[in-house]
Protein backbone atom coordinates (compact mmCIF):
# COMPACT_ATOMS: atom_id res chain seq x y z
CA UNK A 1 0.00 0.00 0.00
CA UNK A 2 1.16 3.33 -0.65
CA UNK A 3 2.02 6.09 2.15
CA UNK A 4 1.67 9.28 2.02
CA UNK A 5 4.82 11.06 3.01
CA UNK A 6 3.26 14.23 4.14
CA UNK A 7 0.43 15.66 4.99
CA UNK A 8 -0.50 18.28 2.50
CA UNK A 9 -2.39 21.50 4.36
CA UNK A 10 -4.46 23.85 2.31
CA UNK A 11 -6.09 27.27 3.23
CA UNK A 12 -9.78 28.81 2.57
CA UNK A 13 -10.18 32.70 3.03
CA UNK A 14 -12.99 34.25 3.54
CA UNK A 15 -13.39 37.52 2.43
CA UNK A 16 -15.92 40.35 4.25
CA UNK A 17 -17.59 40.26 1.00
CA UNK A 18 -21.27 39.20 0.97
CA UNK A 19 -20.51 35.74 -1.26
CA UNK A 20 -18.05 34.96 1.20
CA UNK A 21 -19.86 35.39 4.14
CA UNK A 22 -23.29 33.96 2.95
CA UNK A 23 -20.99 30.76 1.63
CA UNK A 24 -19.43 30.65 5.18
CA UNK A 25 -22.68 31.01 6.88
CA UNK A 26 -24.34 27.51 4.94
CA UNK A 27 -20.78 25.83 5.71
CA UNK A 28 -21.51 26.68 9.18
CA UNK A 29 -24.80 25.63 9.50
CA UNK A 30 -24.39 22.17 7.48
CA UNK A 31 -21.30 21.85 9.20
CA UNK A 32 -23.43 22.05 12.75
CA UNK A 33 -26.36 19.94 11.43
CA UNK A 34 -23.47 16.81 11.19
CA UNK A 35 -21.02 17.10 13.76
CA UNK A 36 -19.38 13.89 12.06
CA UNK A 37 -17.94 15.59 9.35
CA UNK A 38 -15.45 18.44 9.32
CA UNK A 39 -14.43 21.43 6.83
CA UNK A 40 -11.82 19.23 5.34
CA UNK A 41 -13.93 16.75 4.33
CA UNK A 42 -16.64 18.92 2.83
CA UNK A 43 -13.97 20.43 0.61
CA UNK A 44 -12.51 17.10 -0.48
CA UNK A 45 -16.35 16.05 -1.91
CA UNK A 46 -17.02 19.83 -3.32
CA UNK A 47 -13.59 19.54 -5.17
CA UNK A 48 -14.17 15.96 -5.89
CA UNK A 49 -17.61 16.37 -7.14
CA UNK A 50 -16.48 19.21 -8.94
CA UNK A 51 -13.03 18.44 -10.67
CA UNK A 52 -13.41 14.75 -10.74
CA UNK A 53 -16.79 13.93 -11.89
CA UNK A 54 -17.11 14.41 -15.75
CA UNK A 55 -19.07 16.85 -17.39
CA UNK A 56 -20.93 14.27 -19.62
CA UNK A 57 -21.70 12.31 -16.55
CA UNK A 58 -23.08 15.53 -14.78
CA UNK A 59 -24.94 17.44 -18.18
CA UNK A 60 -26.52 13.33 -18.94
CA UNK A 61 -27.58 12.60 -15.42
CA UNK A 62 -29.50 15.60 -15.60
CA UNK A 63 -30.61 15.31 -19.16
CA UNK A 64 -31.83 11.47 -18.24
CA UNK A 65 -33.45 12.48 -14.81
CA UNK A 66 -34.97 15.31 -16.35
CA UNK A 67 -36.33 13.39 -19.44
CA UNK A 68 -37.93 10.65 -17.00
CA UNK A 69 -39.68 12.64 -14.99
CA UNK A 70 -40.86 15.16 -16.83
CA UNK A 71 -43.80 12.74 -18.88
CA UNK A 72 -44.23 11.33 -15.76
CA UNK A 73 -44.94 15.18 -14.48
CA UNK A 74 -47.35 16.12 -17.80
CA UNK A 75 -49.16 12.81 -16.30
CA UNK A 76 -49.50 13.72 -12.57
CA UNK A 77 -51.15 17.34 -13.70
CA UNK A 78 -53.63 15.47 -16.40
CA UNK A 79 -54.94 13.32 -12.86
CA UNK A 80 -55.17 16.07 -11.45
CA UNK A 81 -57.58 18.26 -14.00
CA UNK A 82 -59.68 14.94 -14.48
CA UNK A 83 -59.89 14.91 -10.91
CA UNK A 84 -60.70 18.53 -10.41
CA UNK A 85 -63.07 18.01 -13.28
CA UNK A 86 -65.07 14.89 -11.51
CA UNK A 87 -65.14 16.28 -8.00
CA UNK A 88 -66.63 19.59 -9.40
CA UNK A 89 -69.00 18.14 -11.44
CA UNK A 90 -70.05 15.90 -8.45
CA UNK A 91 -70.46 18.72 -6.16
CA UNK A 92 -72.10 20.60 -8.75
CA UNK A 93 -74.78 17.33 -9.06
CA UNK A 94 -75.24 17.63 -5.23
CA UNK A 95 -75.87 21.64 -5.25
CA UNK A 96 -78.54 20.95 -8.25
CA UNK A 97 -79.66 18.17 -5.35
CA UNK A 98 -80.35 20.56 -2.74
CA UNK A 99 -81.59 23.53 -4.40
CA UNK A 100 -84.36 20.78 -5.63
CA UNK A 101 -84.49 19.16 -2.55
CA UNK A 102 -85.33 22.94 -0.77
CA UNK A 103 -87.71 23.99 -3.38
CA UNK A 104 -89.53 20.87 -2.75
CA UNK A 105 -89.84 21.87 1.17
CA UNK A 106 -90.71 25.65 0.30
CA UNK A 107 -93.20 24.33 -1.72
CA UNK A 108 -94.97 21.85 0.90
CA UNK A 109 -94.53 25.03 3.68
CA UNK A 110 -96.45 27.22 1.16
CA UNK A 111 -99.23 24.48 1.31
CA UNK A 112 -99.36 23.87 4.49
CA UNK A 113 -99.72 27.37 5.40
CA UNK A 114 -102.30 27.67 3.00
CA UNK A 115 -104.25 24.95 4.65
CA UNK A 116 -103.62 26.21 8.19
CA UNK A 117 -104.71 29.55 6.89
CA UNK A 118 -108.18 28.05 5.09
CA UNK A 119 -108.89 26.29 8.14
CA UNK A 120 -111.26 27.39 11.17
CA UNK A 121 -109.48 27.24 13.85
CA UNK A 122 -110.40 23.99 15.88
CA UNK A 123 -109.90 24.23 19.70
CA UNK A 124 -110.03 20.71 21.15
CA UNK A 125 -111.29 20.36 24.86
CA UNK A 126 -112.05 17.11 26.32
CA UNK A 127 -116.05 17.00 26.91
CA UNK A 128 -116.93 17.01 30.48
CA UNK A 129 -118.98 13.29 31.07
CA UNK A 130 -121.93 14.17 29.22
CA UNK A 131 -125.33 12.71 31.02
CA UNK A 132 -128.03 11.06 28.96
CA UNK A 133 -130.57 13.83 28.90
CA UNK A 134 -134.08 13.18 28.17
CA UNK A 135 -135.97 16.07 26.26
CA UNK A 136 -139.32 16.18 25.66
CA UNK A 137 -141.34 17.22 23.21
CA UNK A 138 -144.15 18.78 23.89
CA UNK A 139 -146.46 18.18 20.49
CA UNK A 140 -145.25 14.28 20.33
CA UNK A 141 -144.90 12.86 24.04
CA UNK A 142 -142.06 10.95 23.11
CA UNK A 143 -138.83 10.70 25.05
CA UNK A 144 -135.30 11.11 23.08
CA UNK A 145 -131.91 10.02 25.16
CA UNK A 146 -129.24 12.14 23.31
CA UNK A 147 -125.41 11.93 23.72
CA UNK A 148 -124.74 15.29 21.83
CA UNK A 149 -122.05 17.49 22.70
CA UNK A 150 -123.00 20.66 23.10
CA UNK A 151 -120.93 23.80 23.10
CA UNK A 152 -119.23 24.15 26.55
CA UNK A 153 -121.83 25.91 28.56
CA UNK A 154 -121.03 26.91 32.54
CA UNK A 155 -122.05 23.67 34.21
CA UNK A 156 -123.61 23.87 37.78
CA UNK A 157 -121.22 22.30 39.86
CA UNK A 158 -123.49 20.48 42.08
CA UNK A 159 -125.26 19.14 38.47
CA UNK A 160 -121.79 18.08 37.44
CA UNK A 161 -121.32 15.65 40.48
CA UNK A 162 -124.99 14.82 40.36
CA UNK A 163 -124.43 13.85 36.72
CA UNK A 164 -121.50 11.04 37.42
CA UNK A 165 -124.00 9.28 39.79
CA UNK A 166 -126.78 9.33 37.06
CA UNK A 167 -124.07 7.86 34.80
CA UNK A 168 -123.07 4.94 37.21
CA UNK A 169 -127.27 4.55 37.82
Amino acid sequence: MFQWSKKVVRSVTFNPEVADESLLAVVENFLEKQPDKTFSDLCKEALWQYLCVPESVKSGSKTAATESVEPKIAELRRQIADLEERFFAKESNRLEALERQILQLTQQLAHLAILVSERPTVVYSPPPSAPAVEVVNPTTTTTTTSNAVYPPEEIDPVISRLSQFLDDF
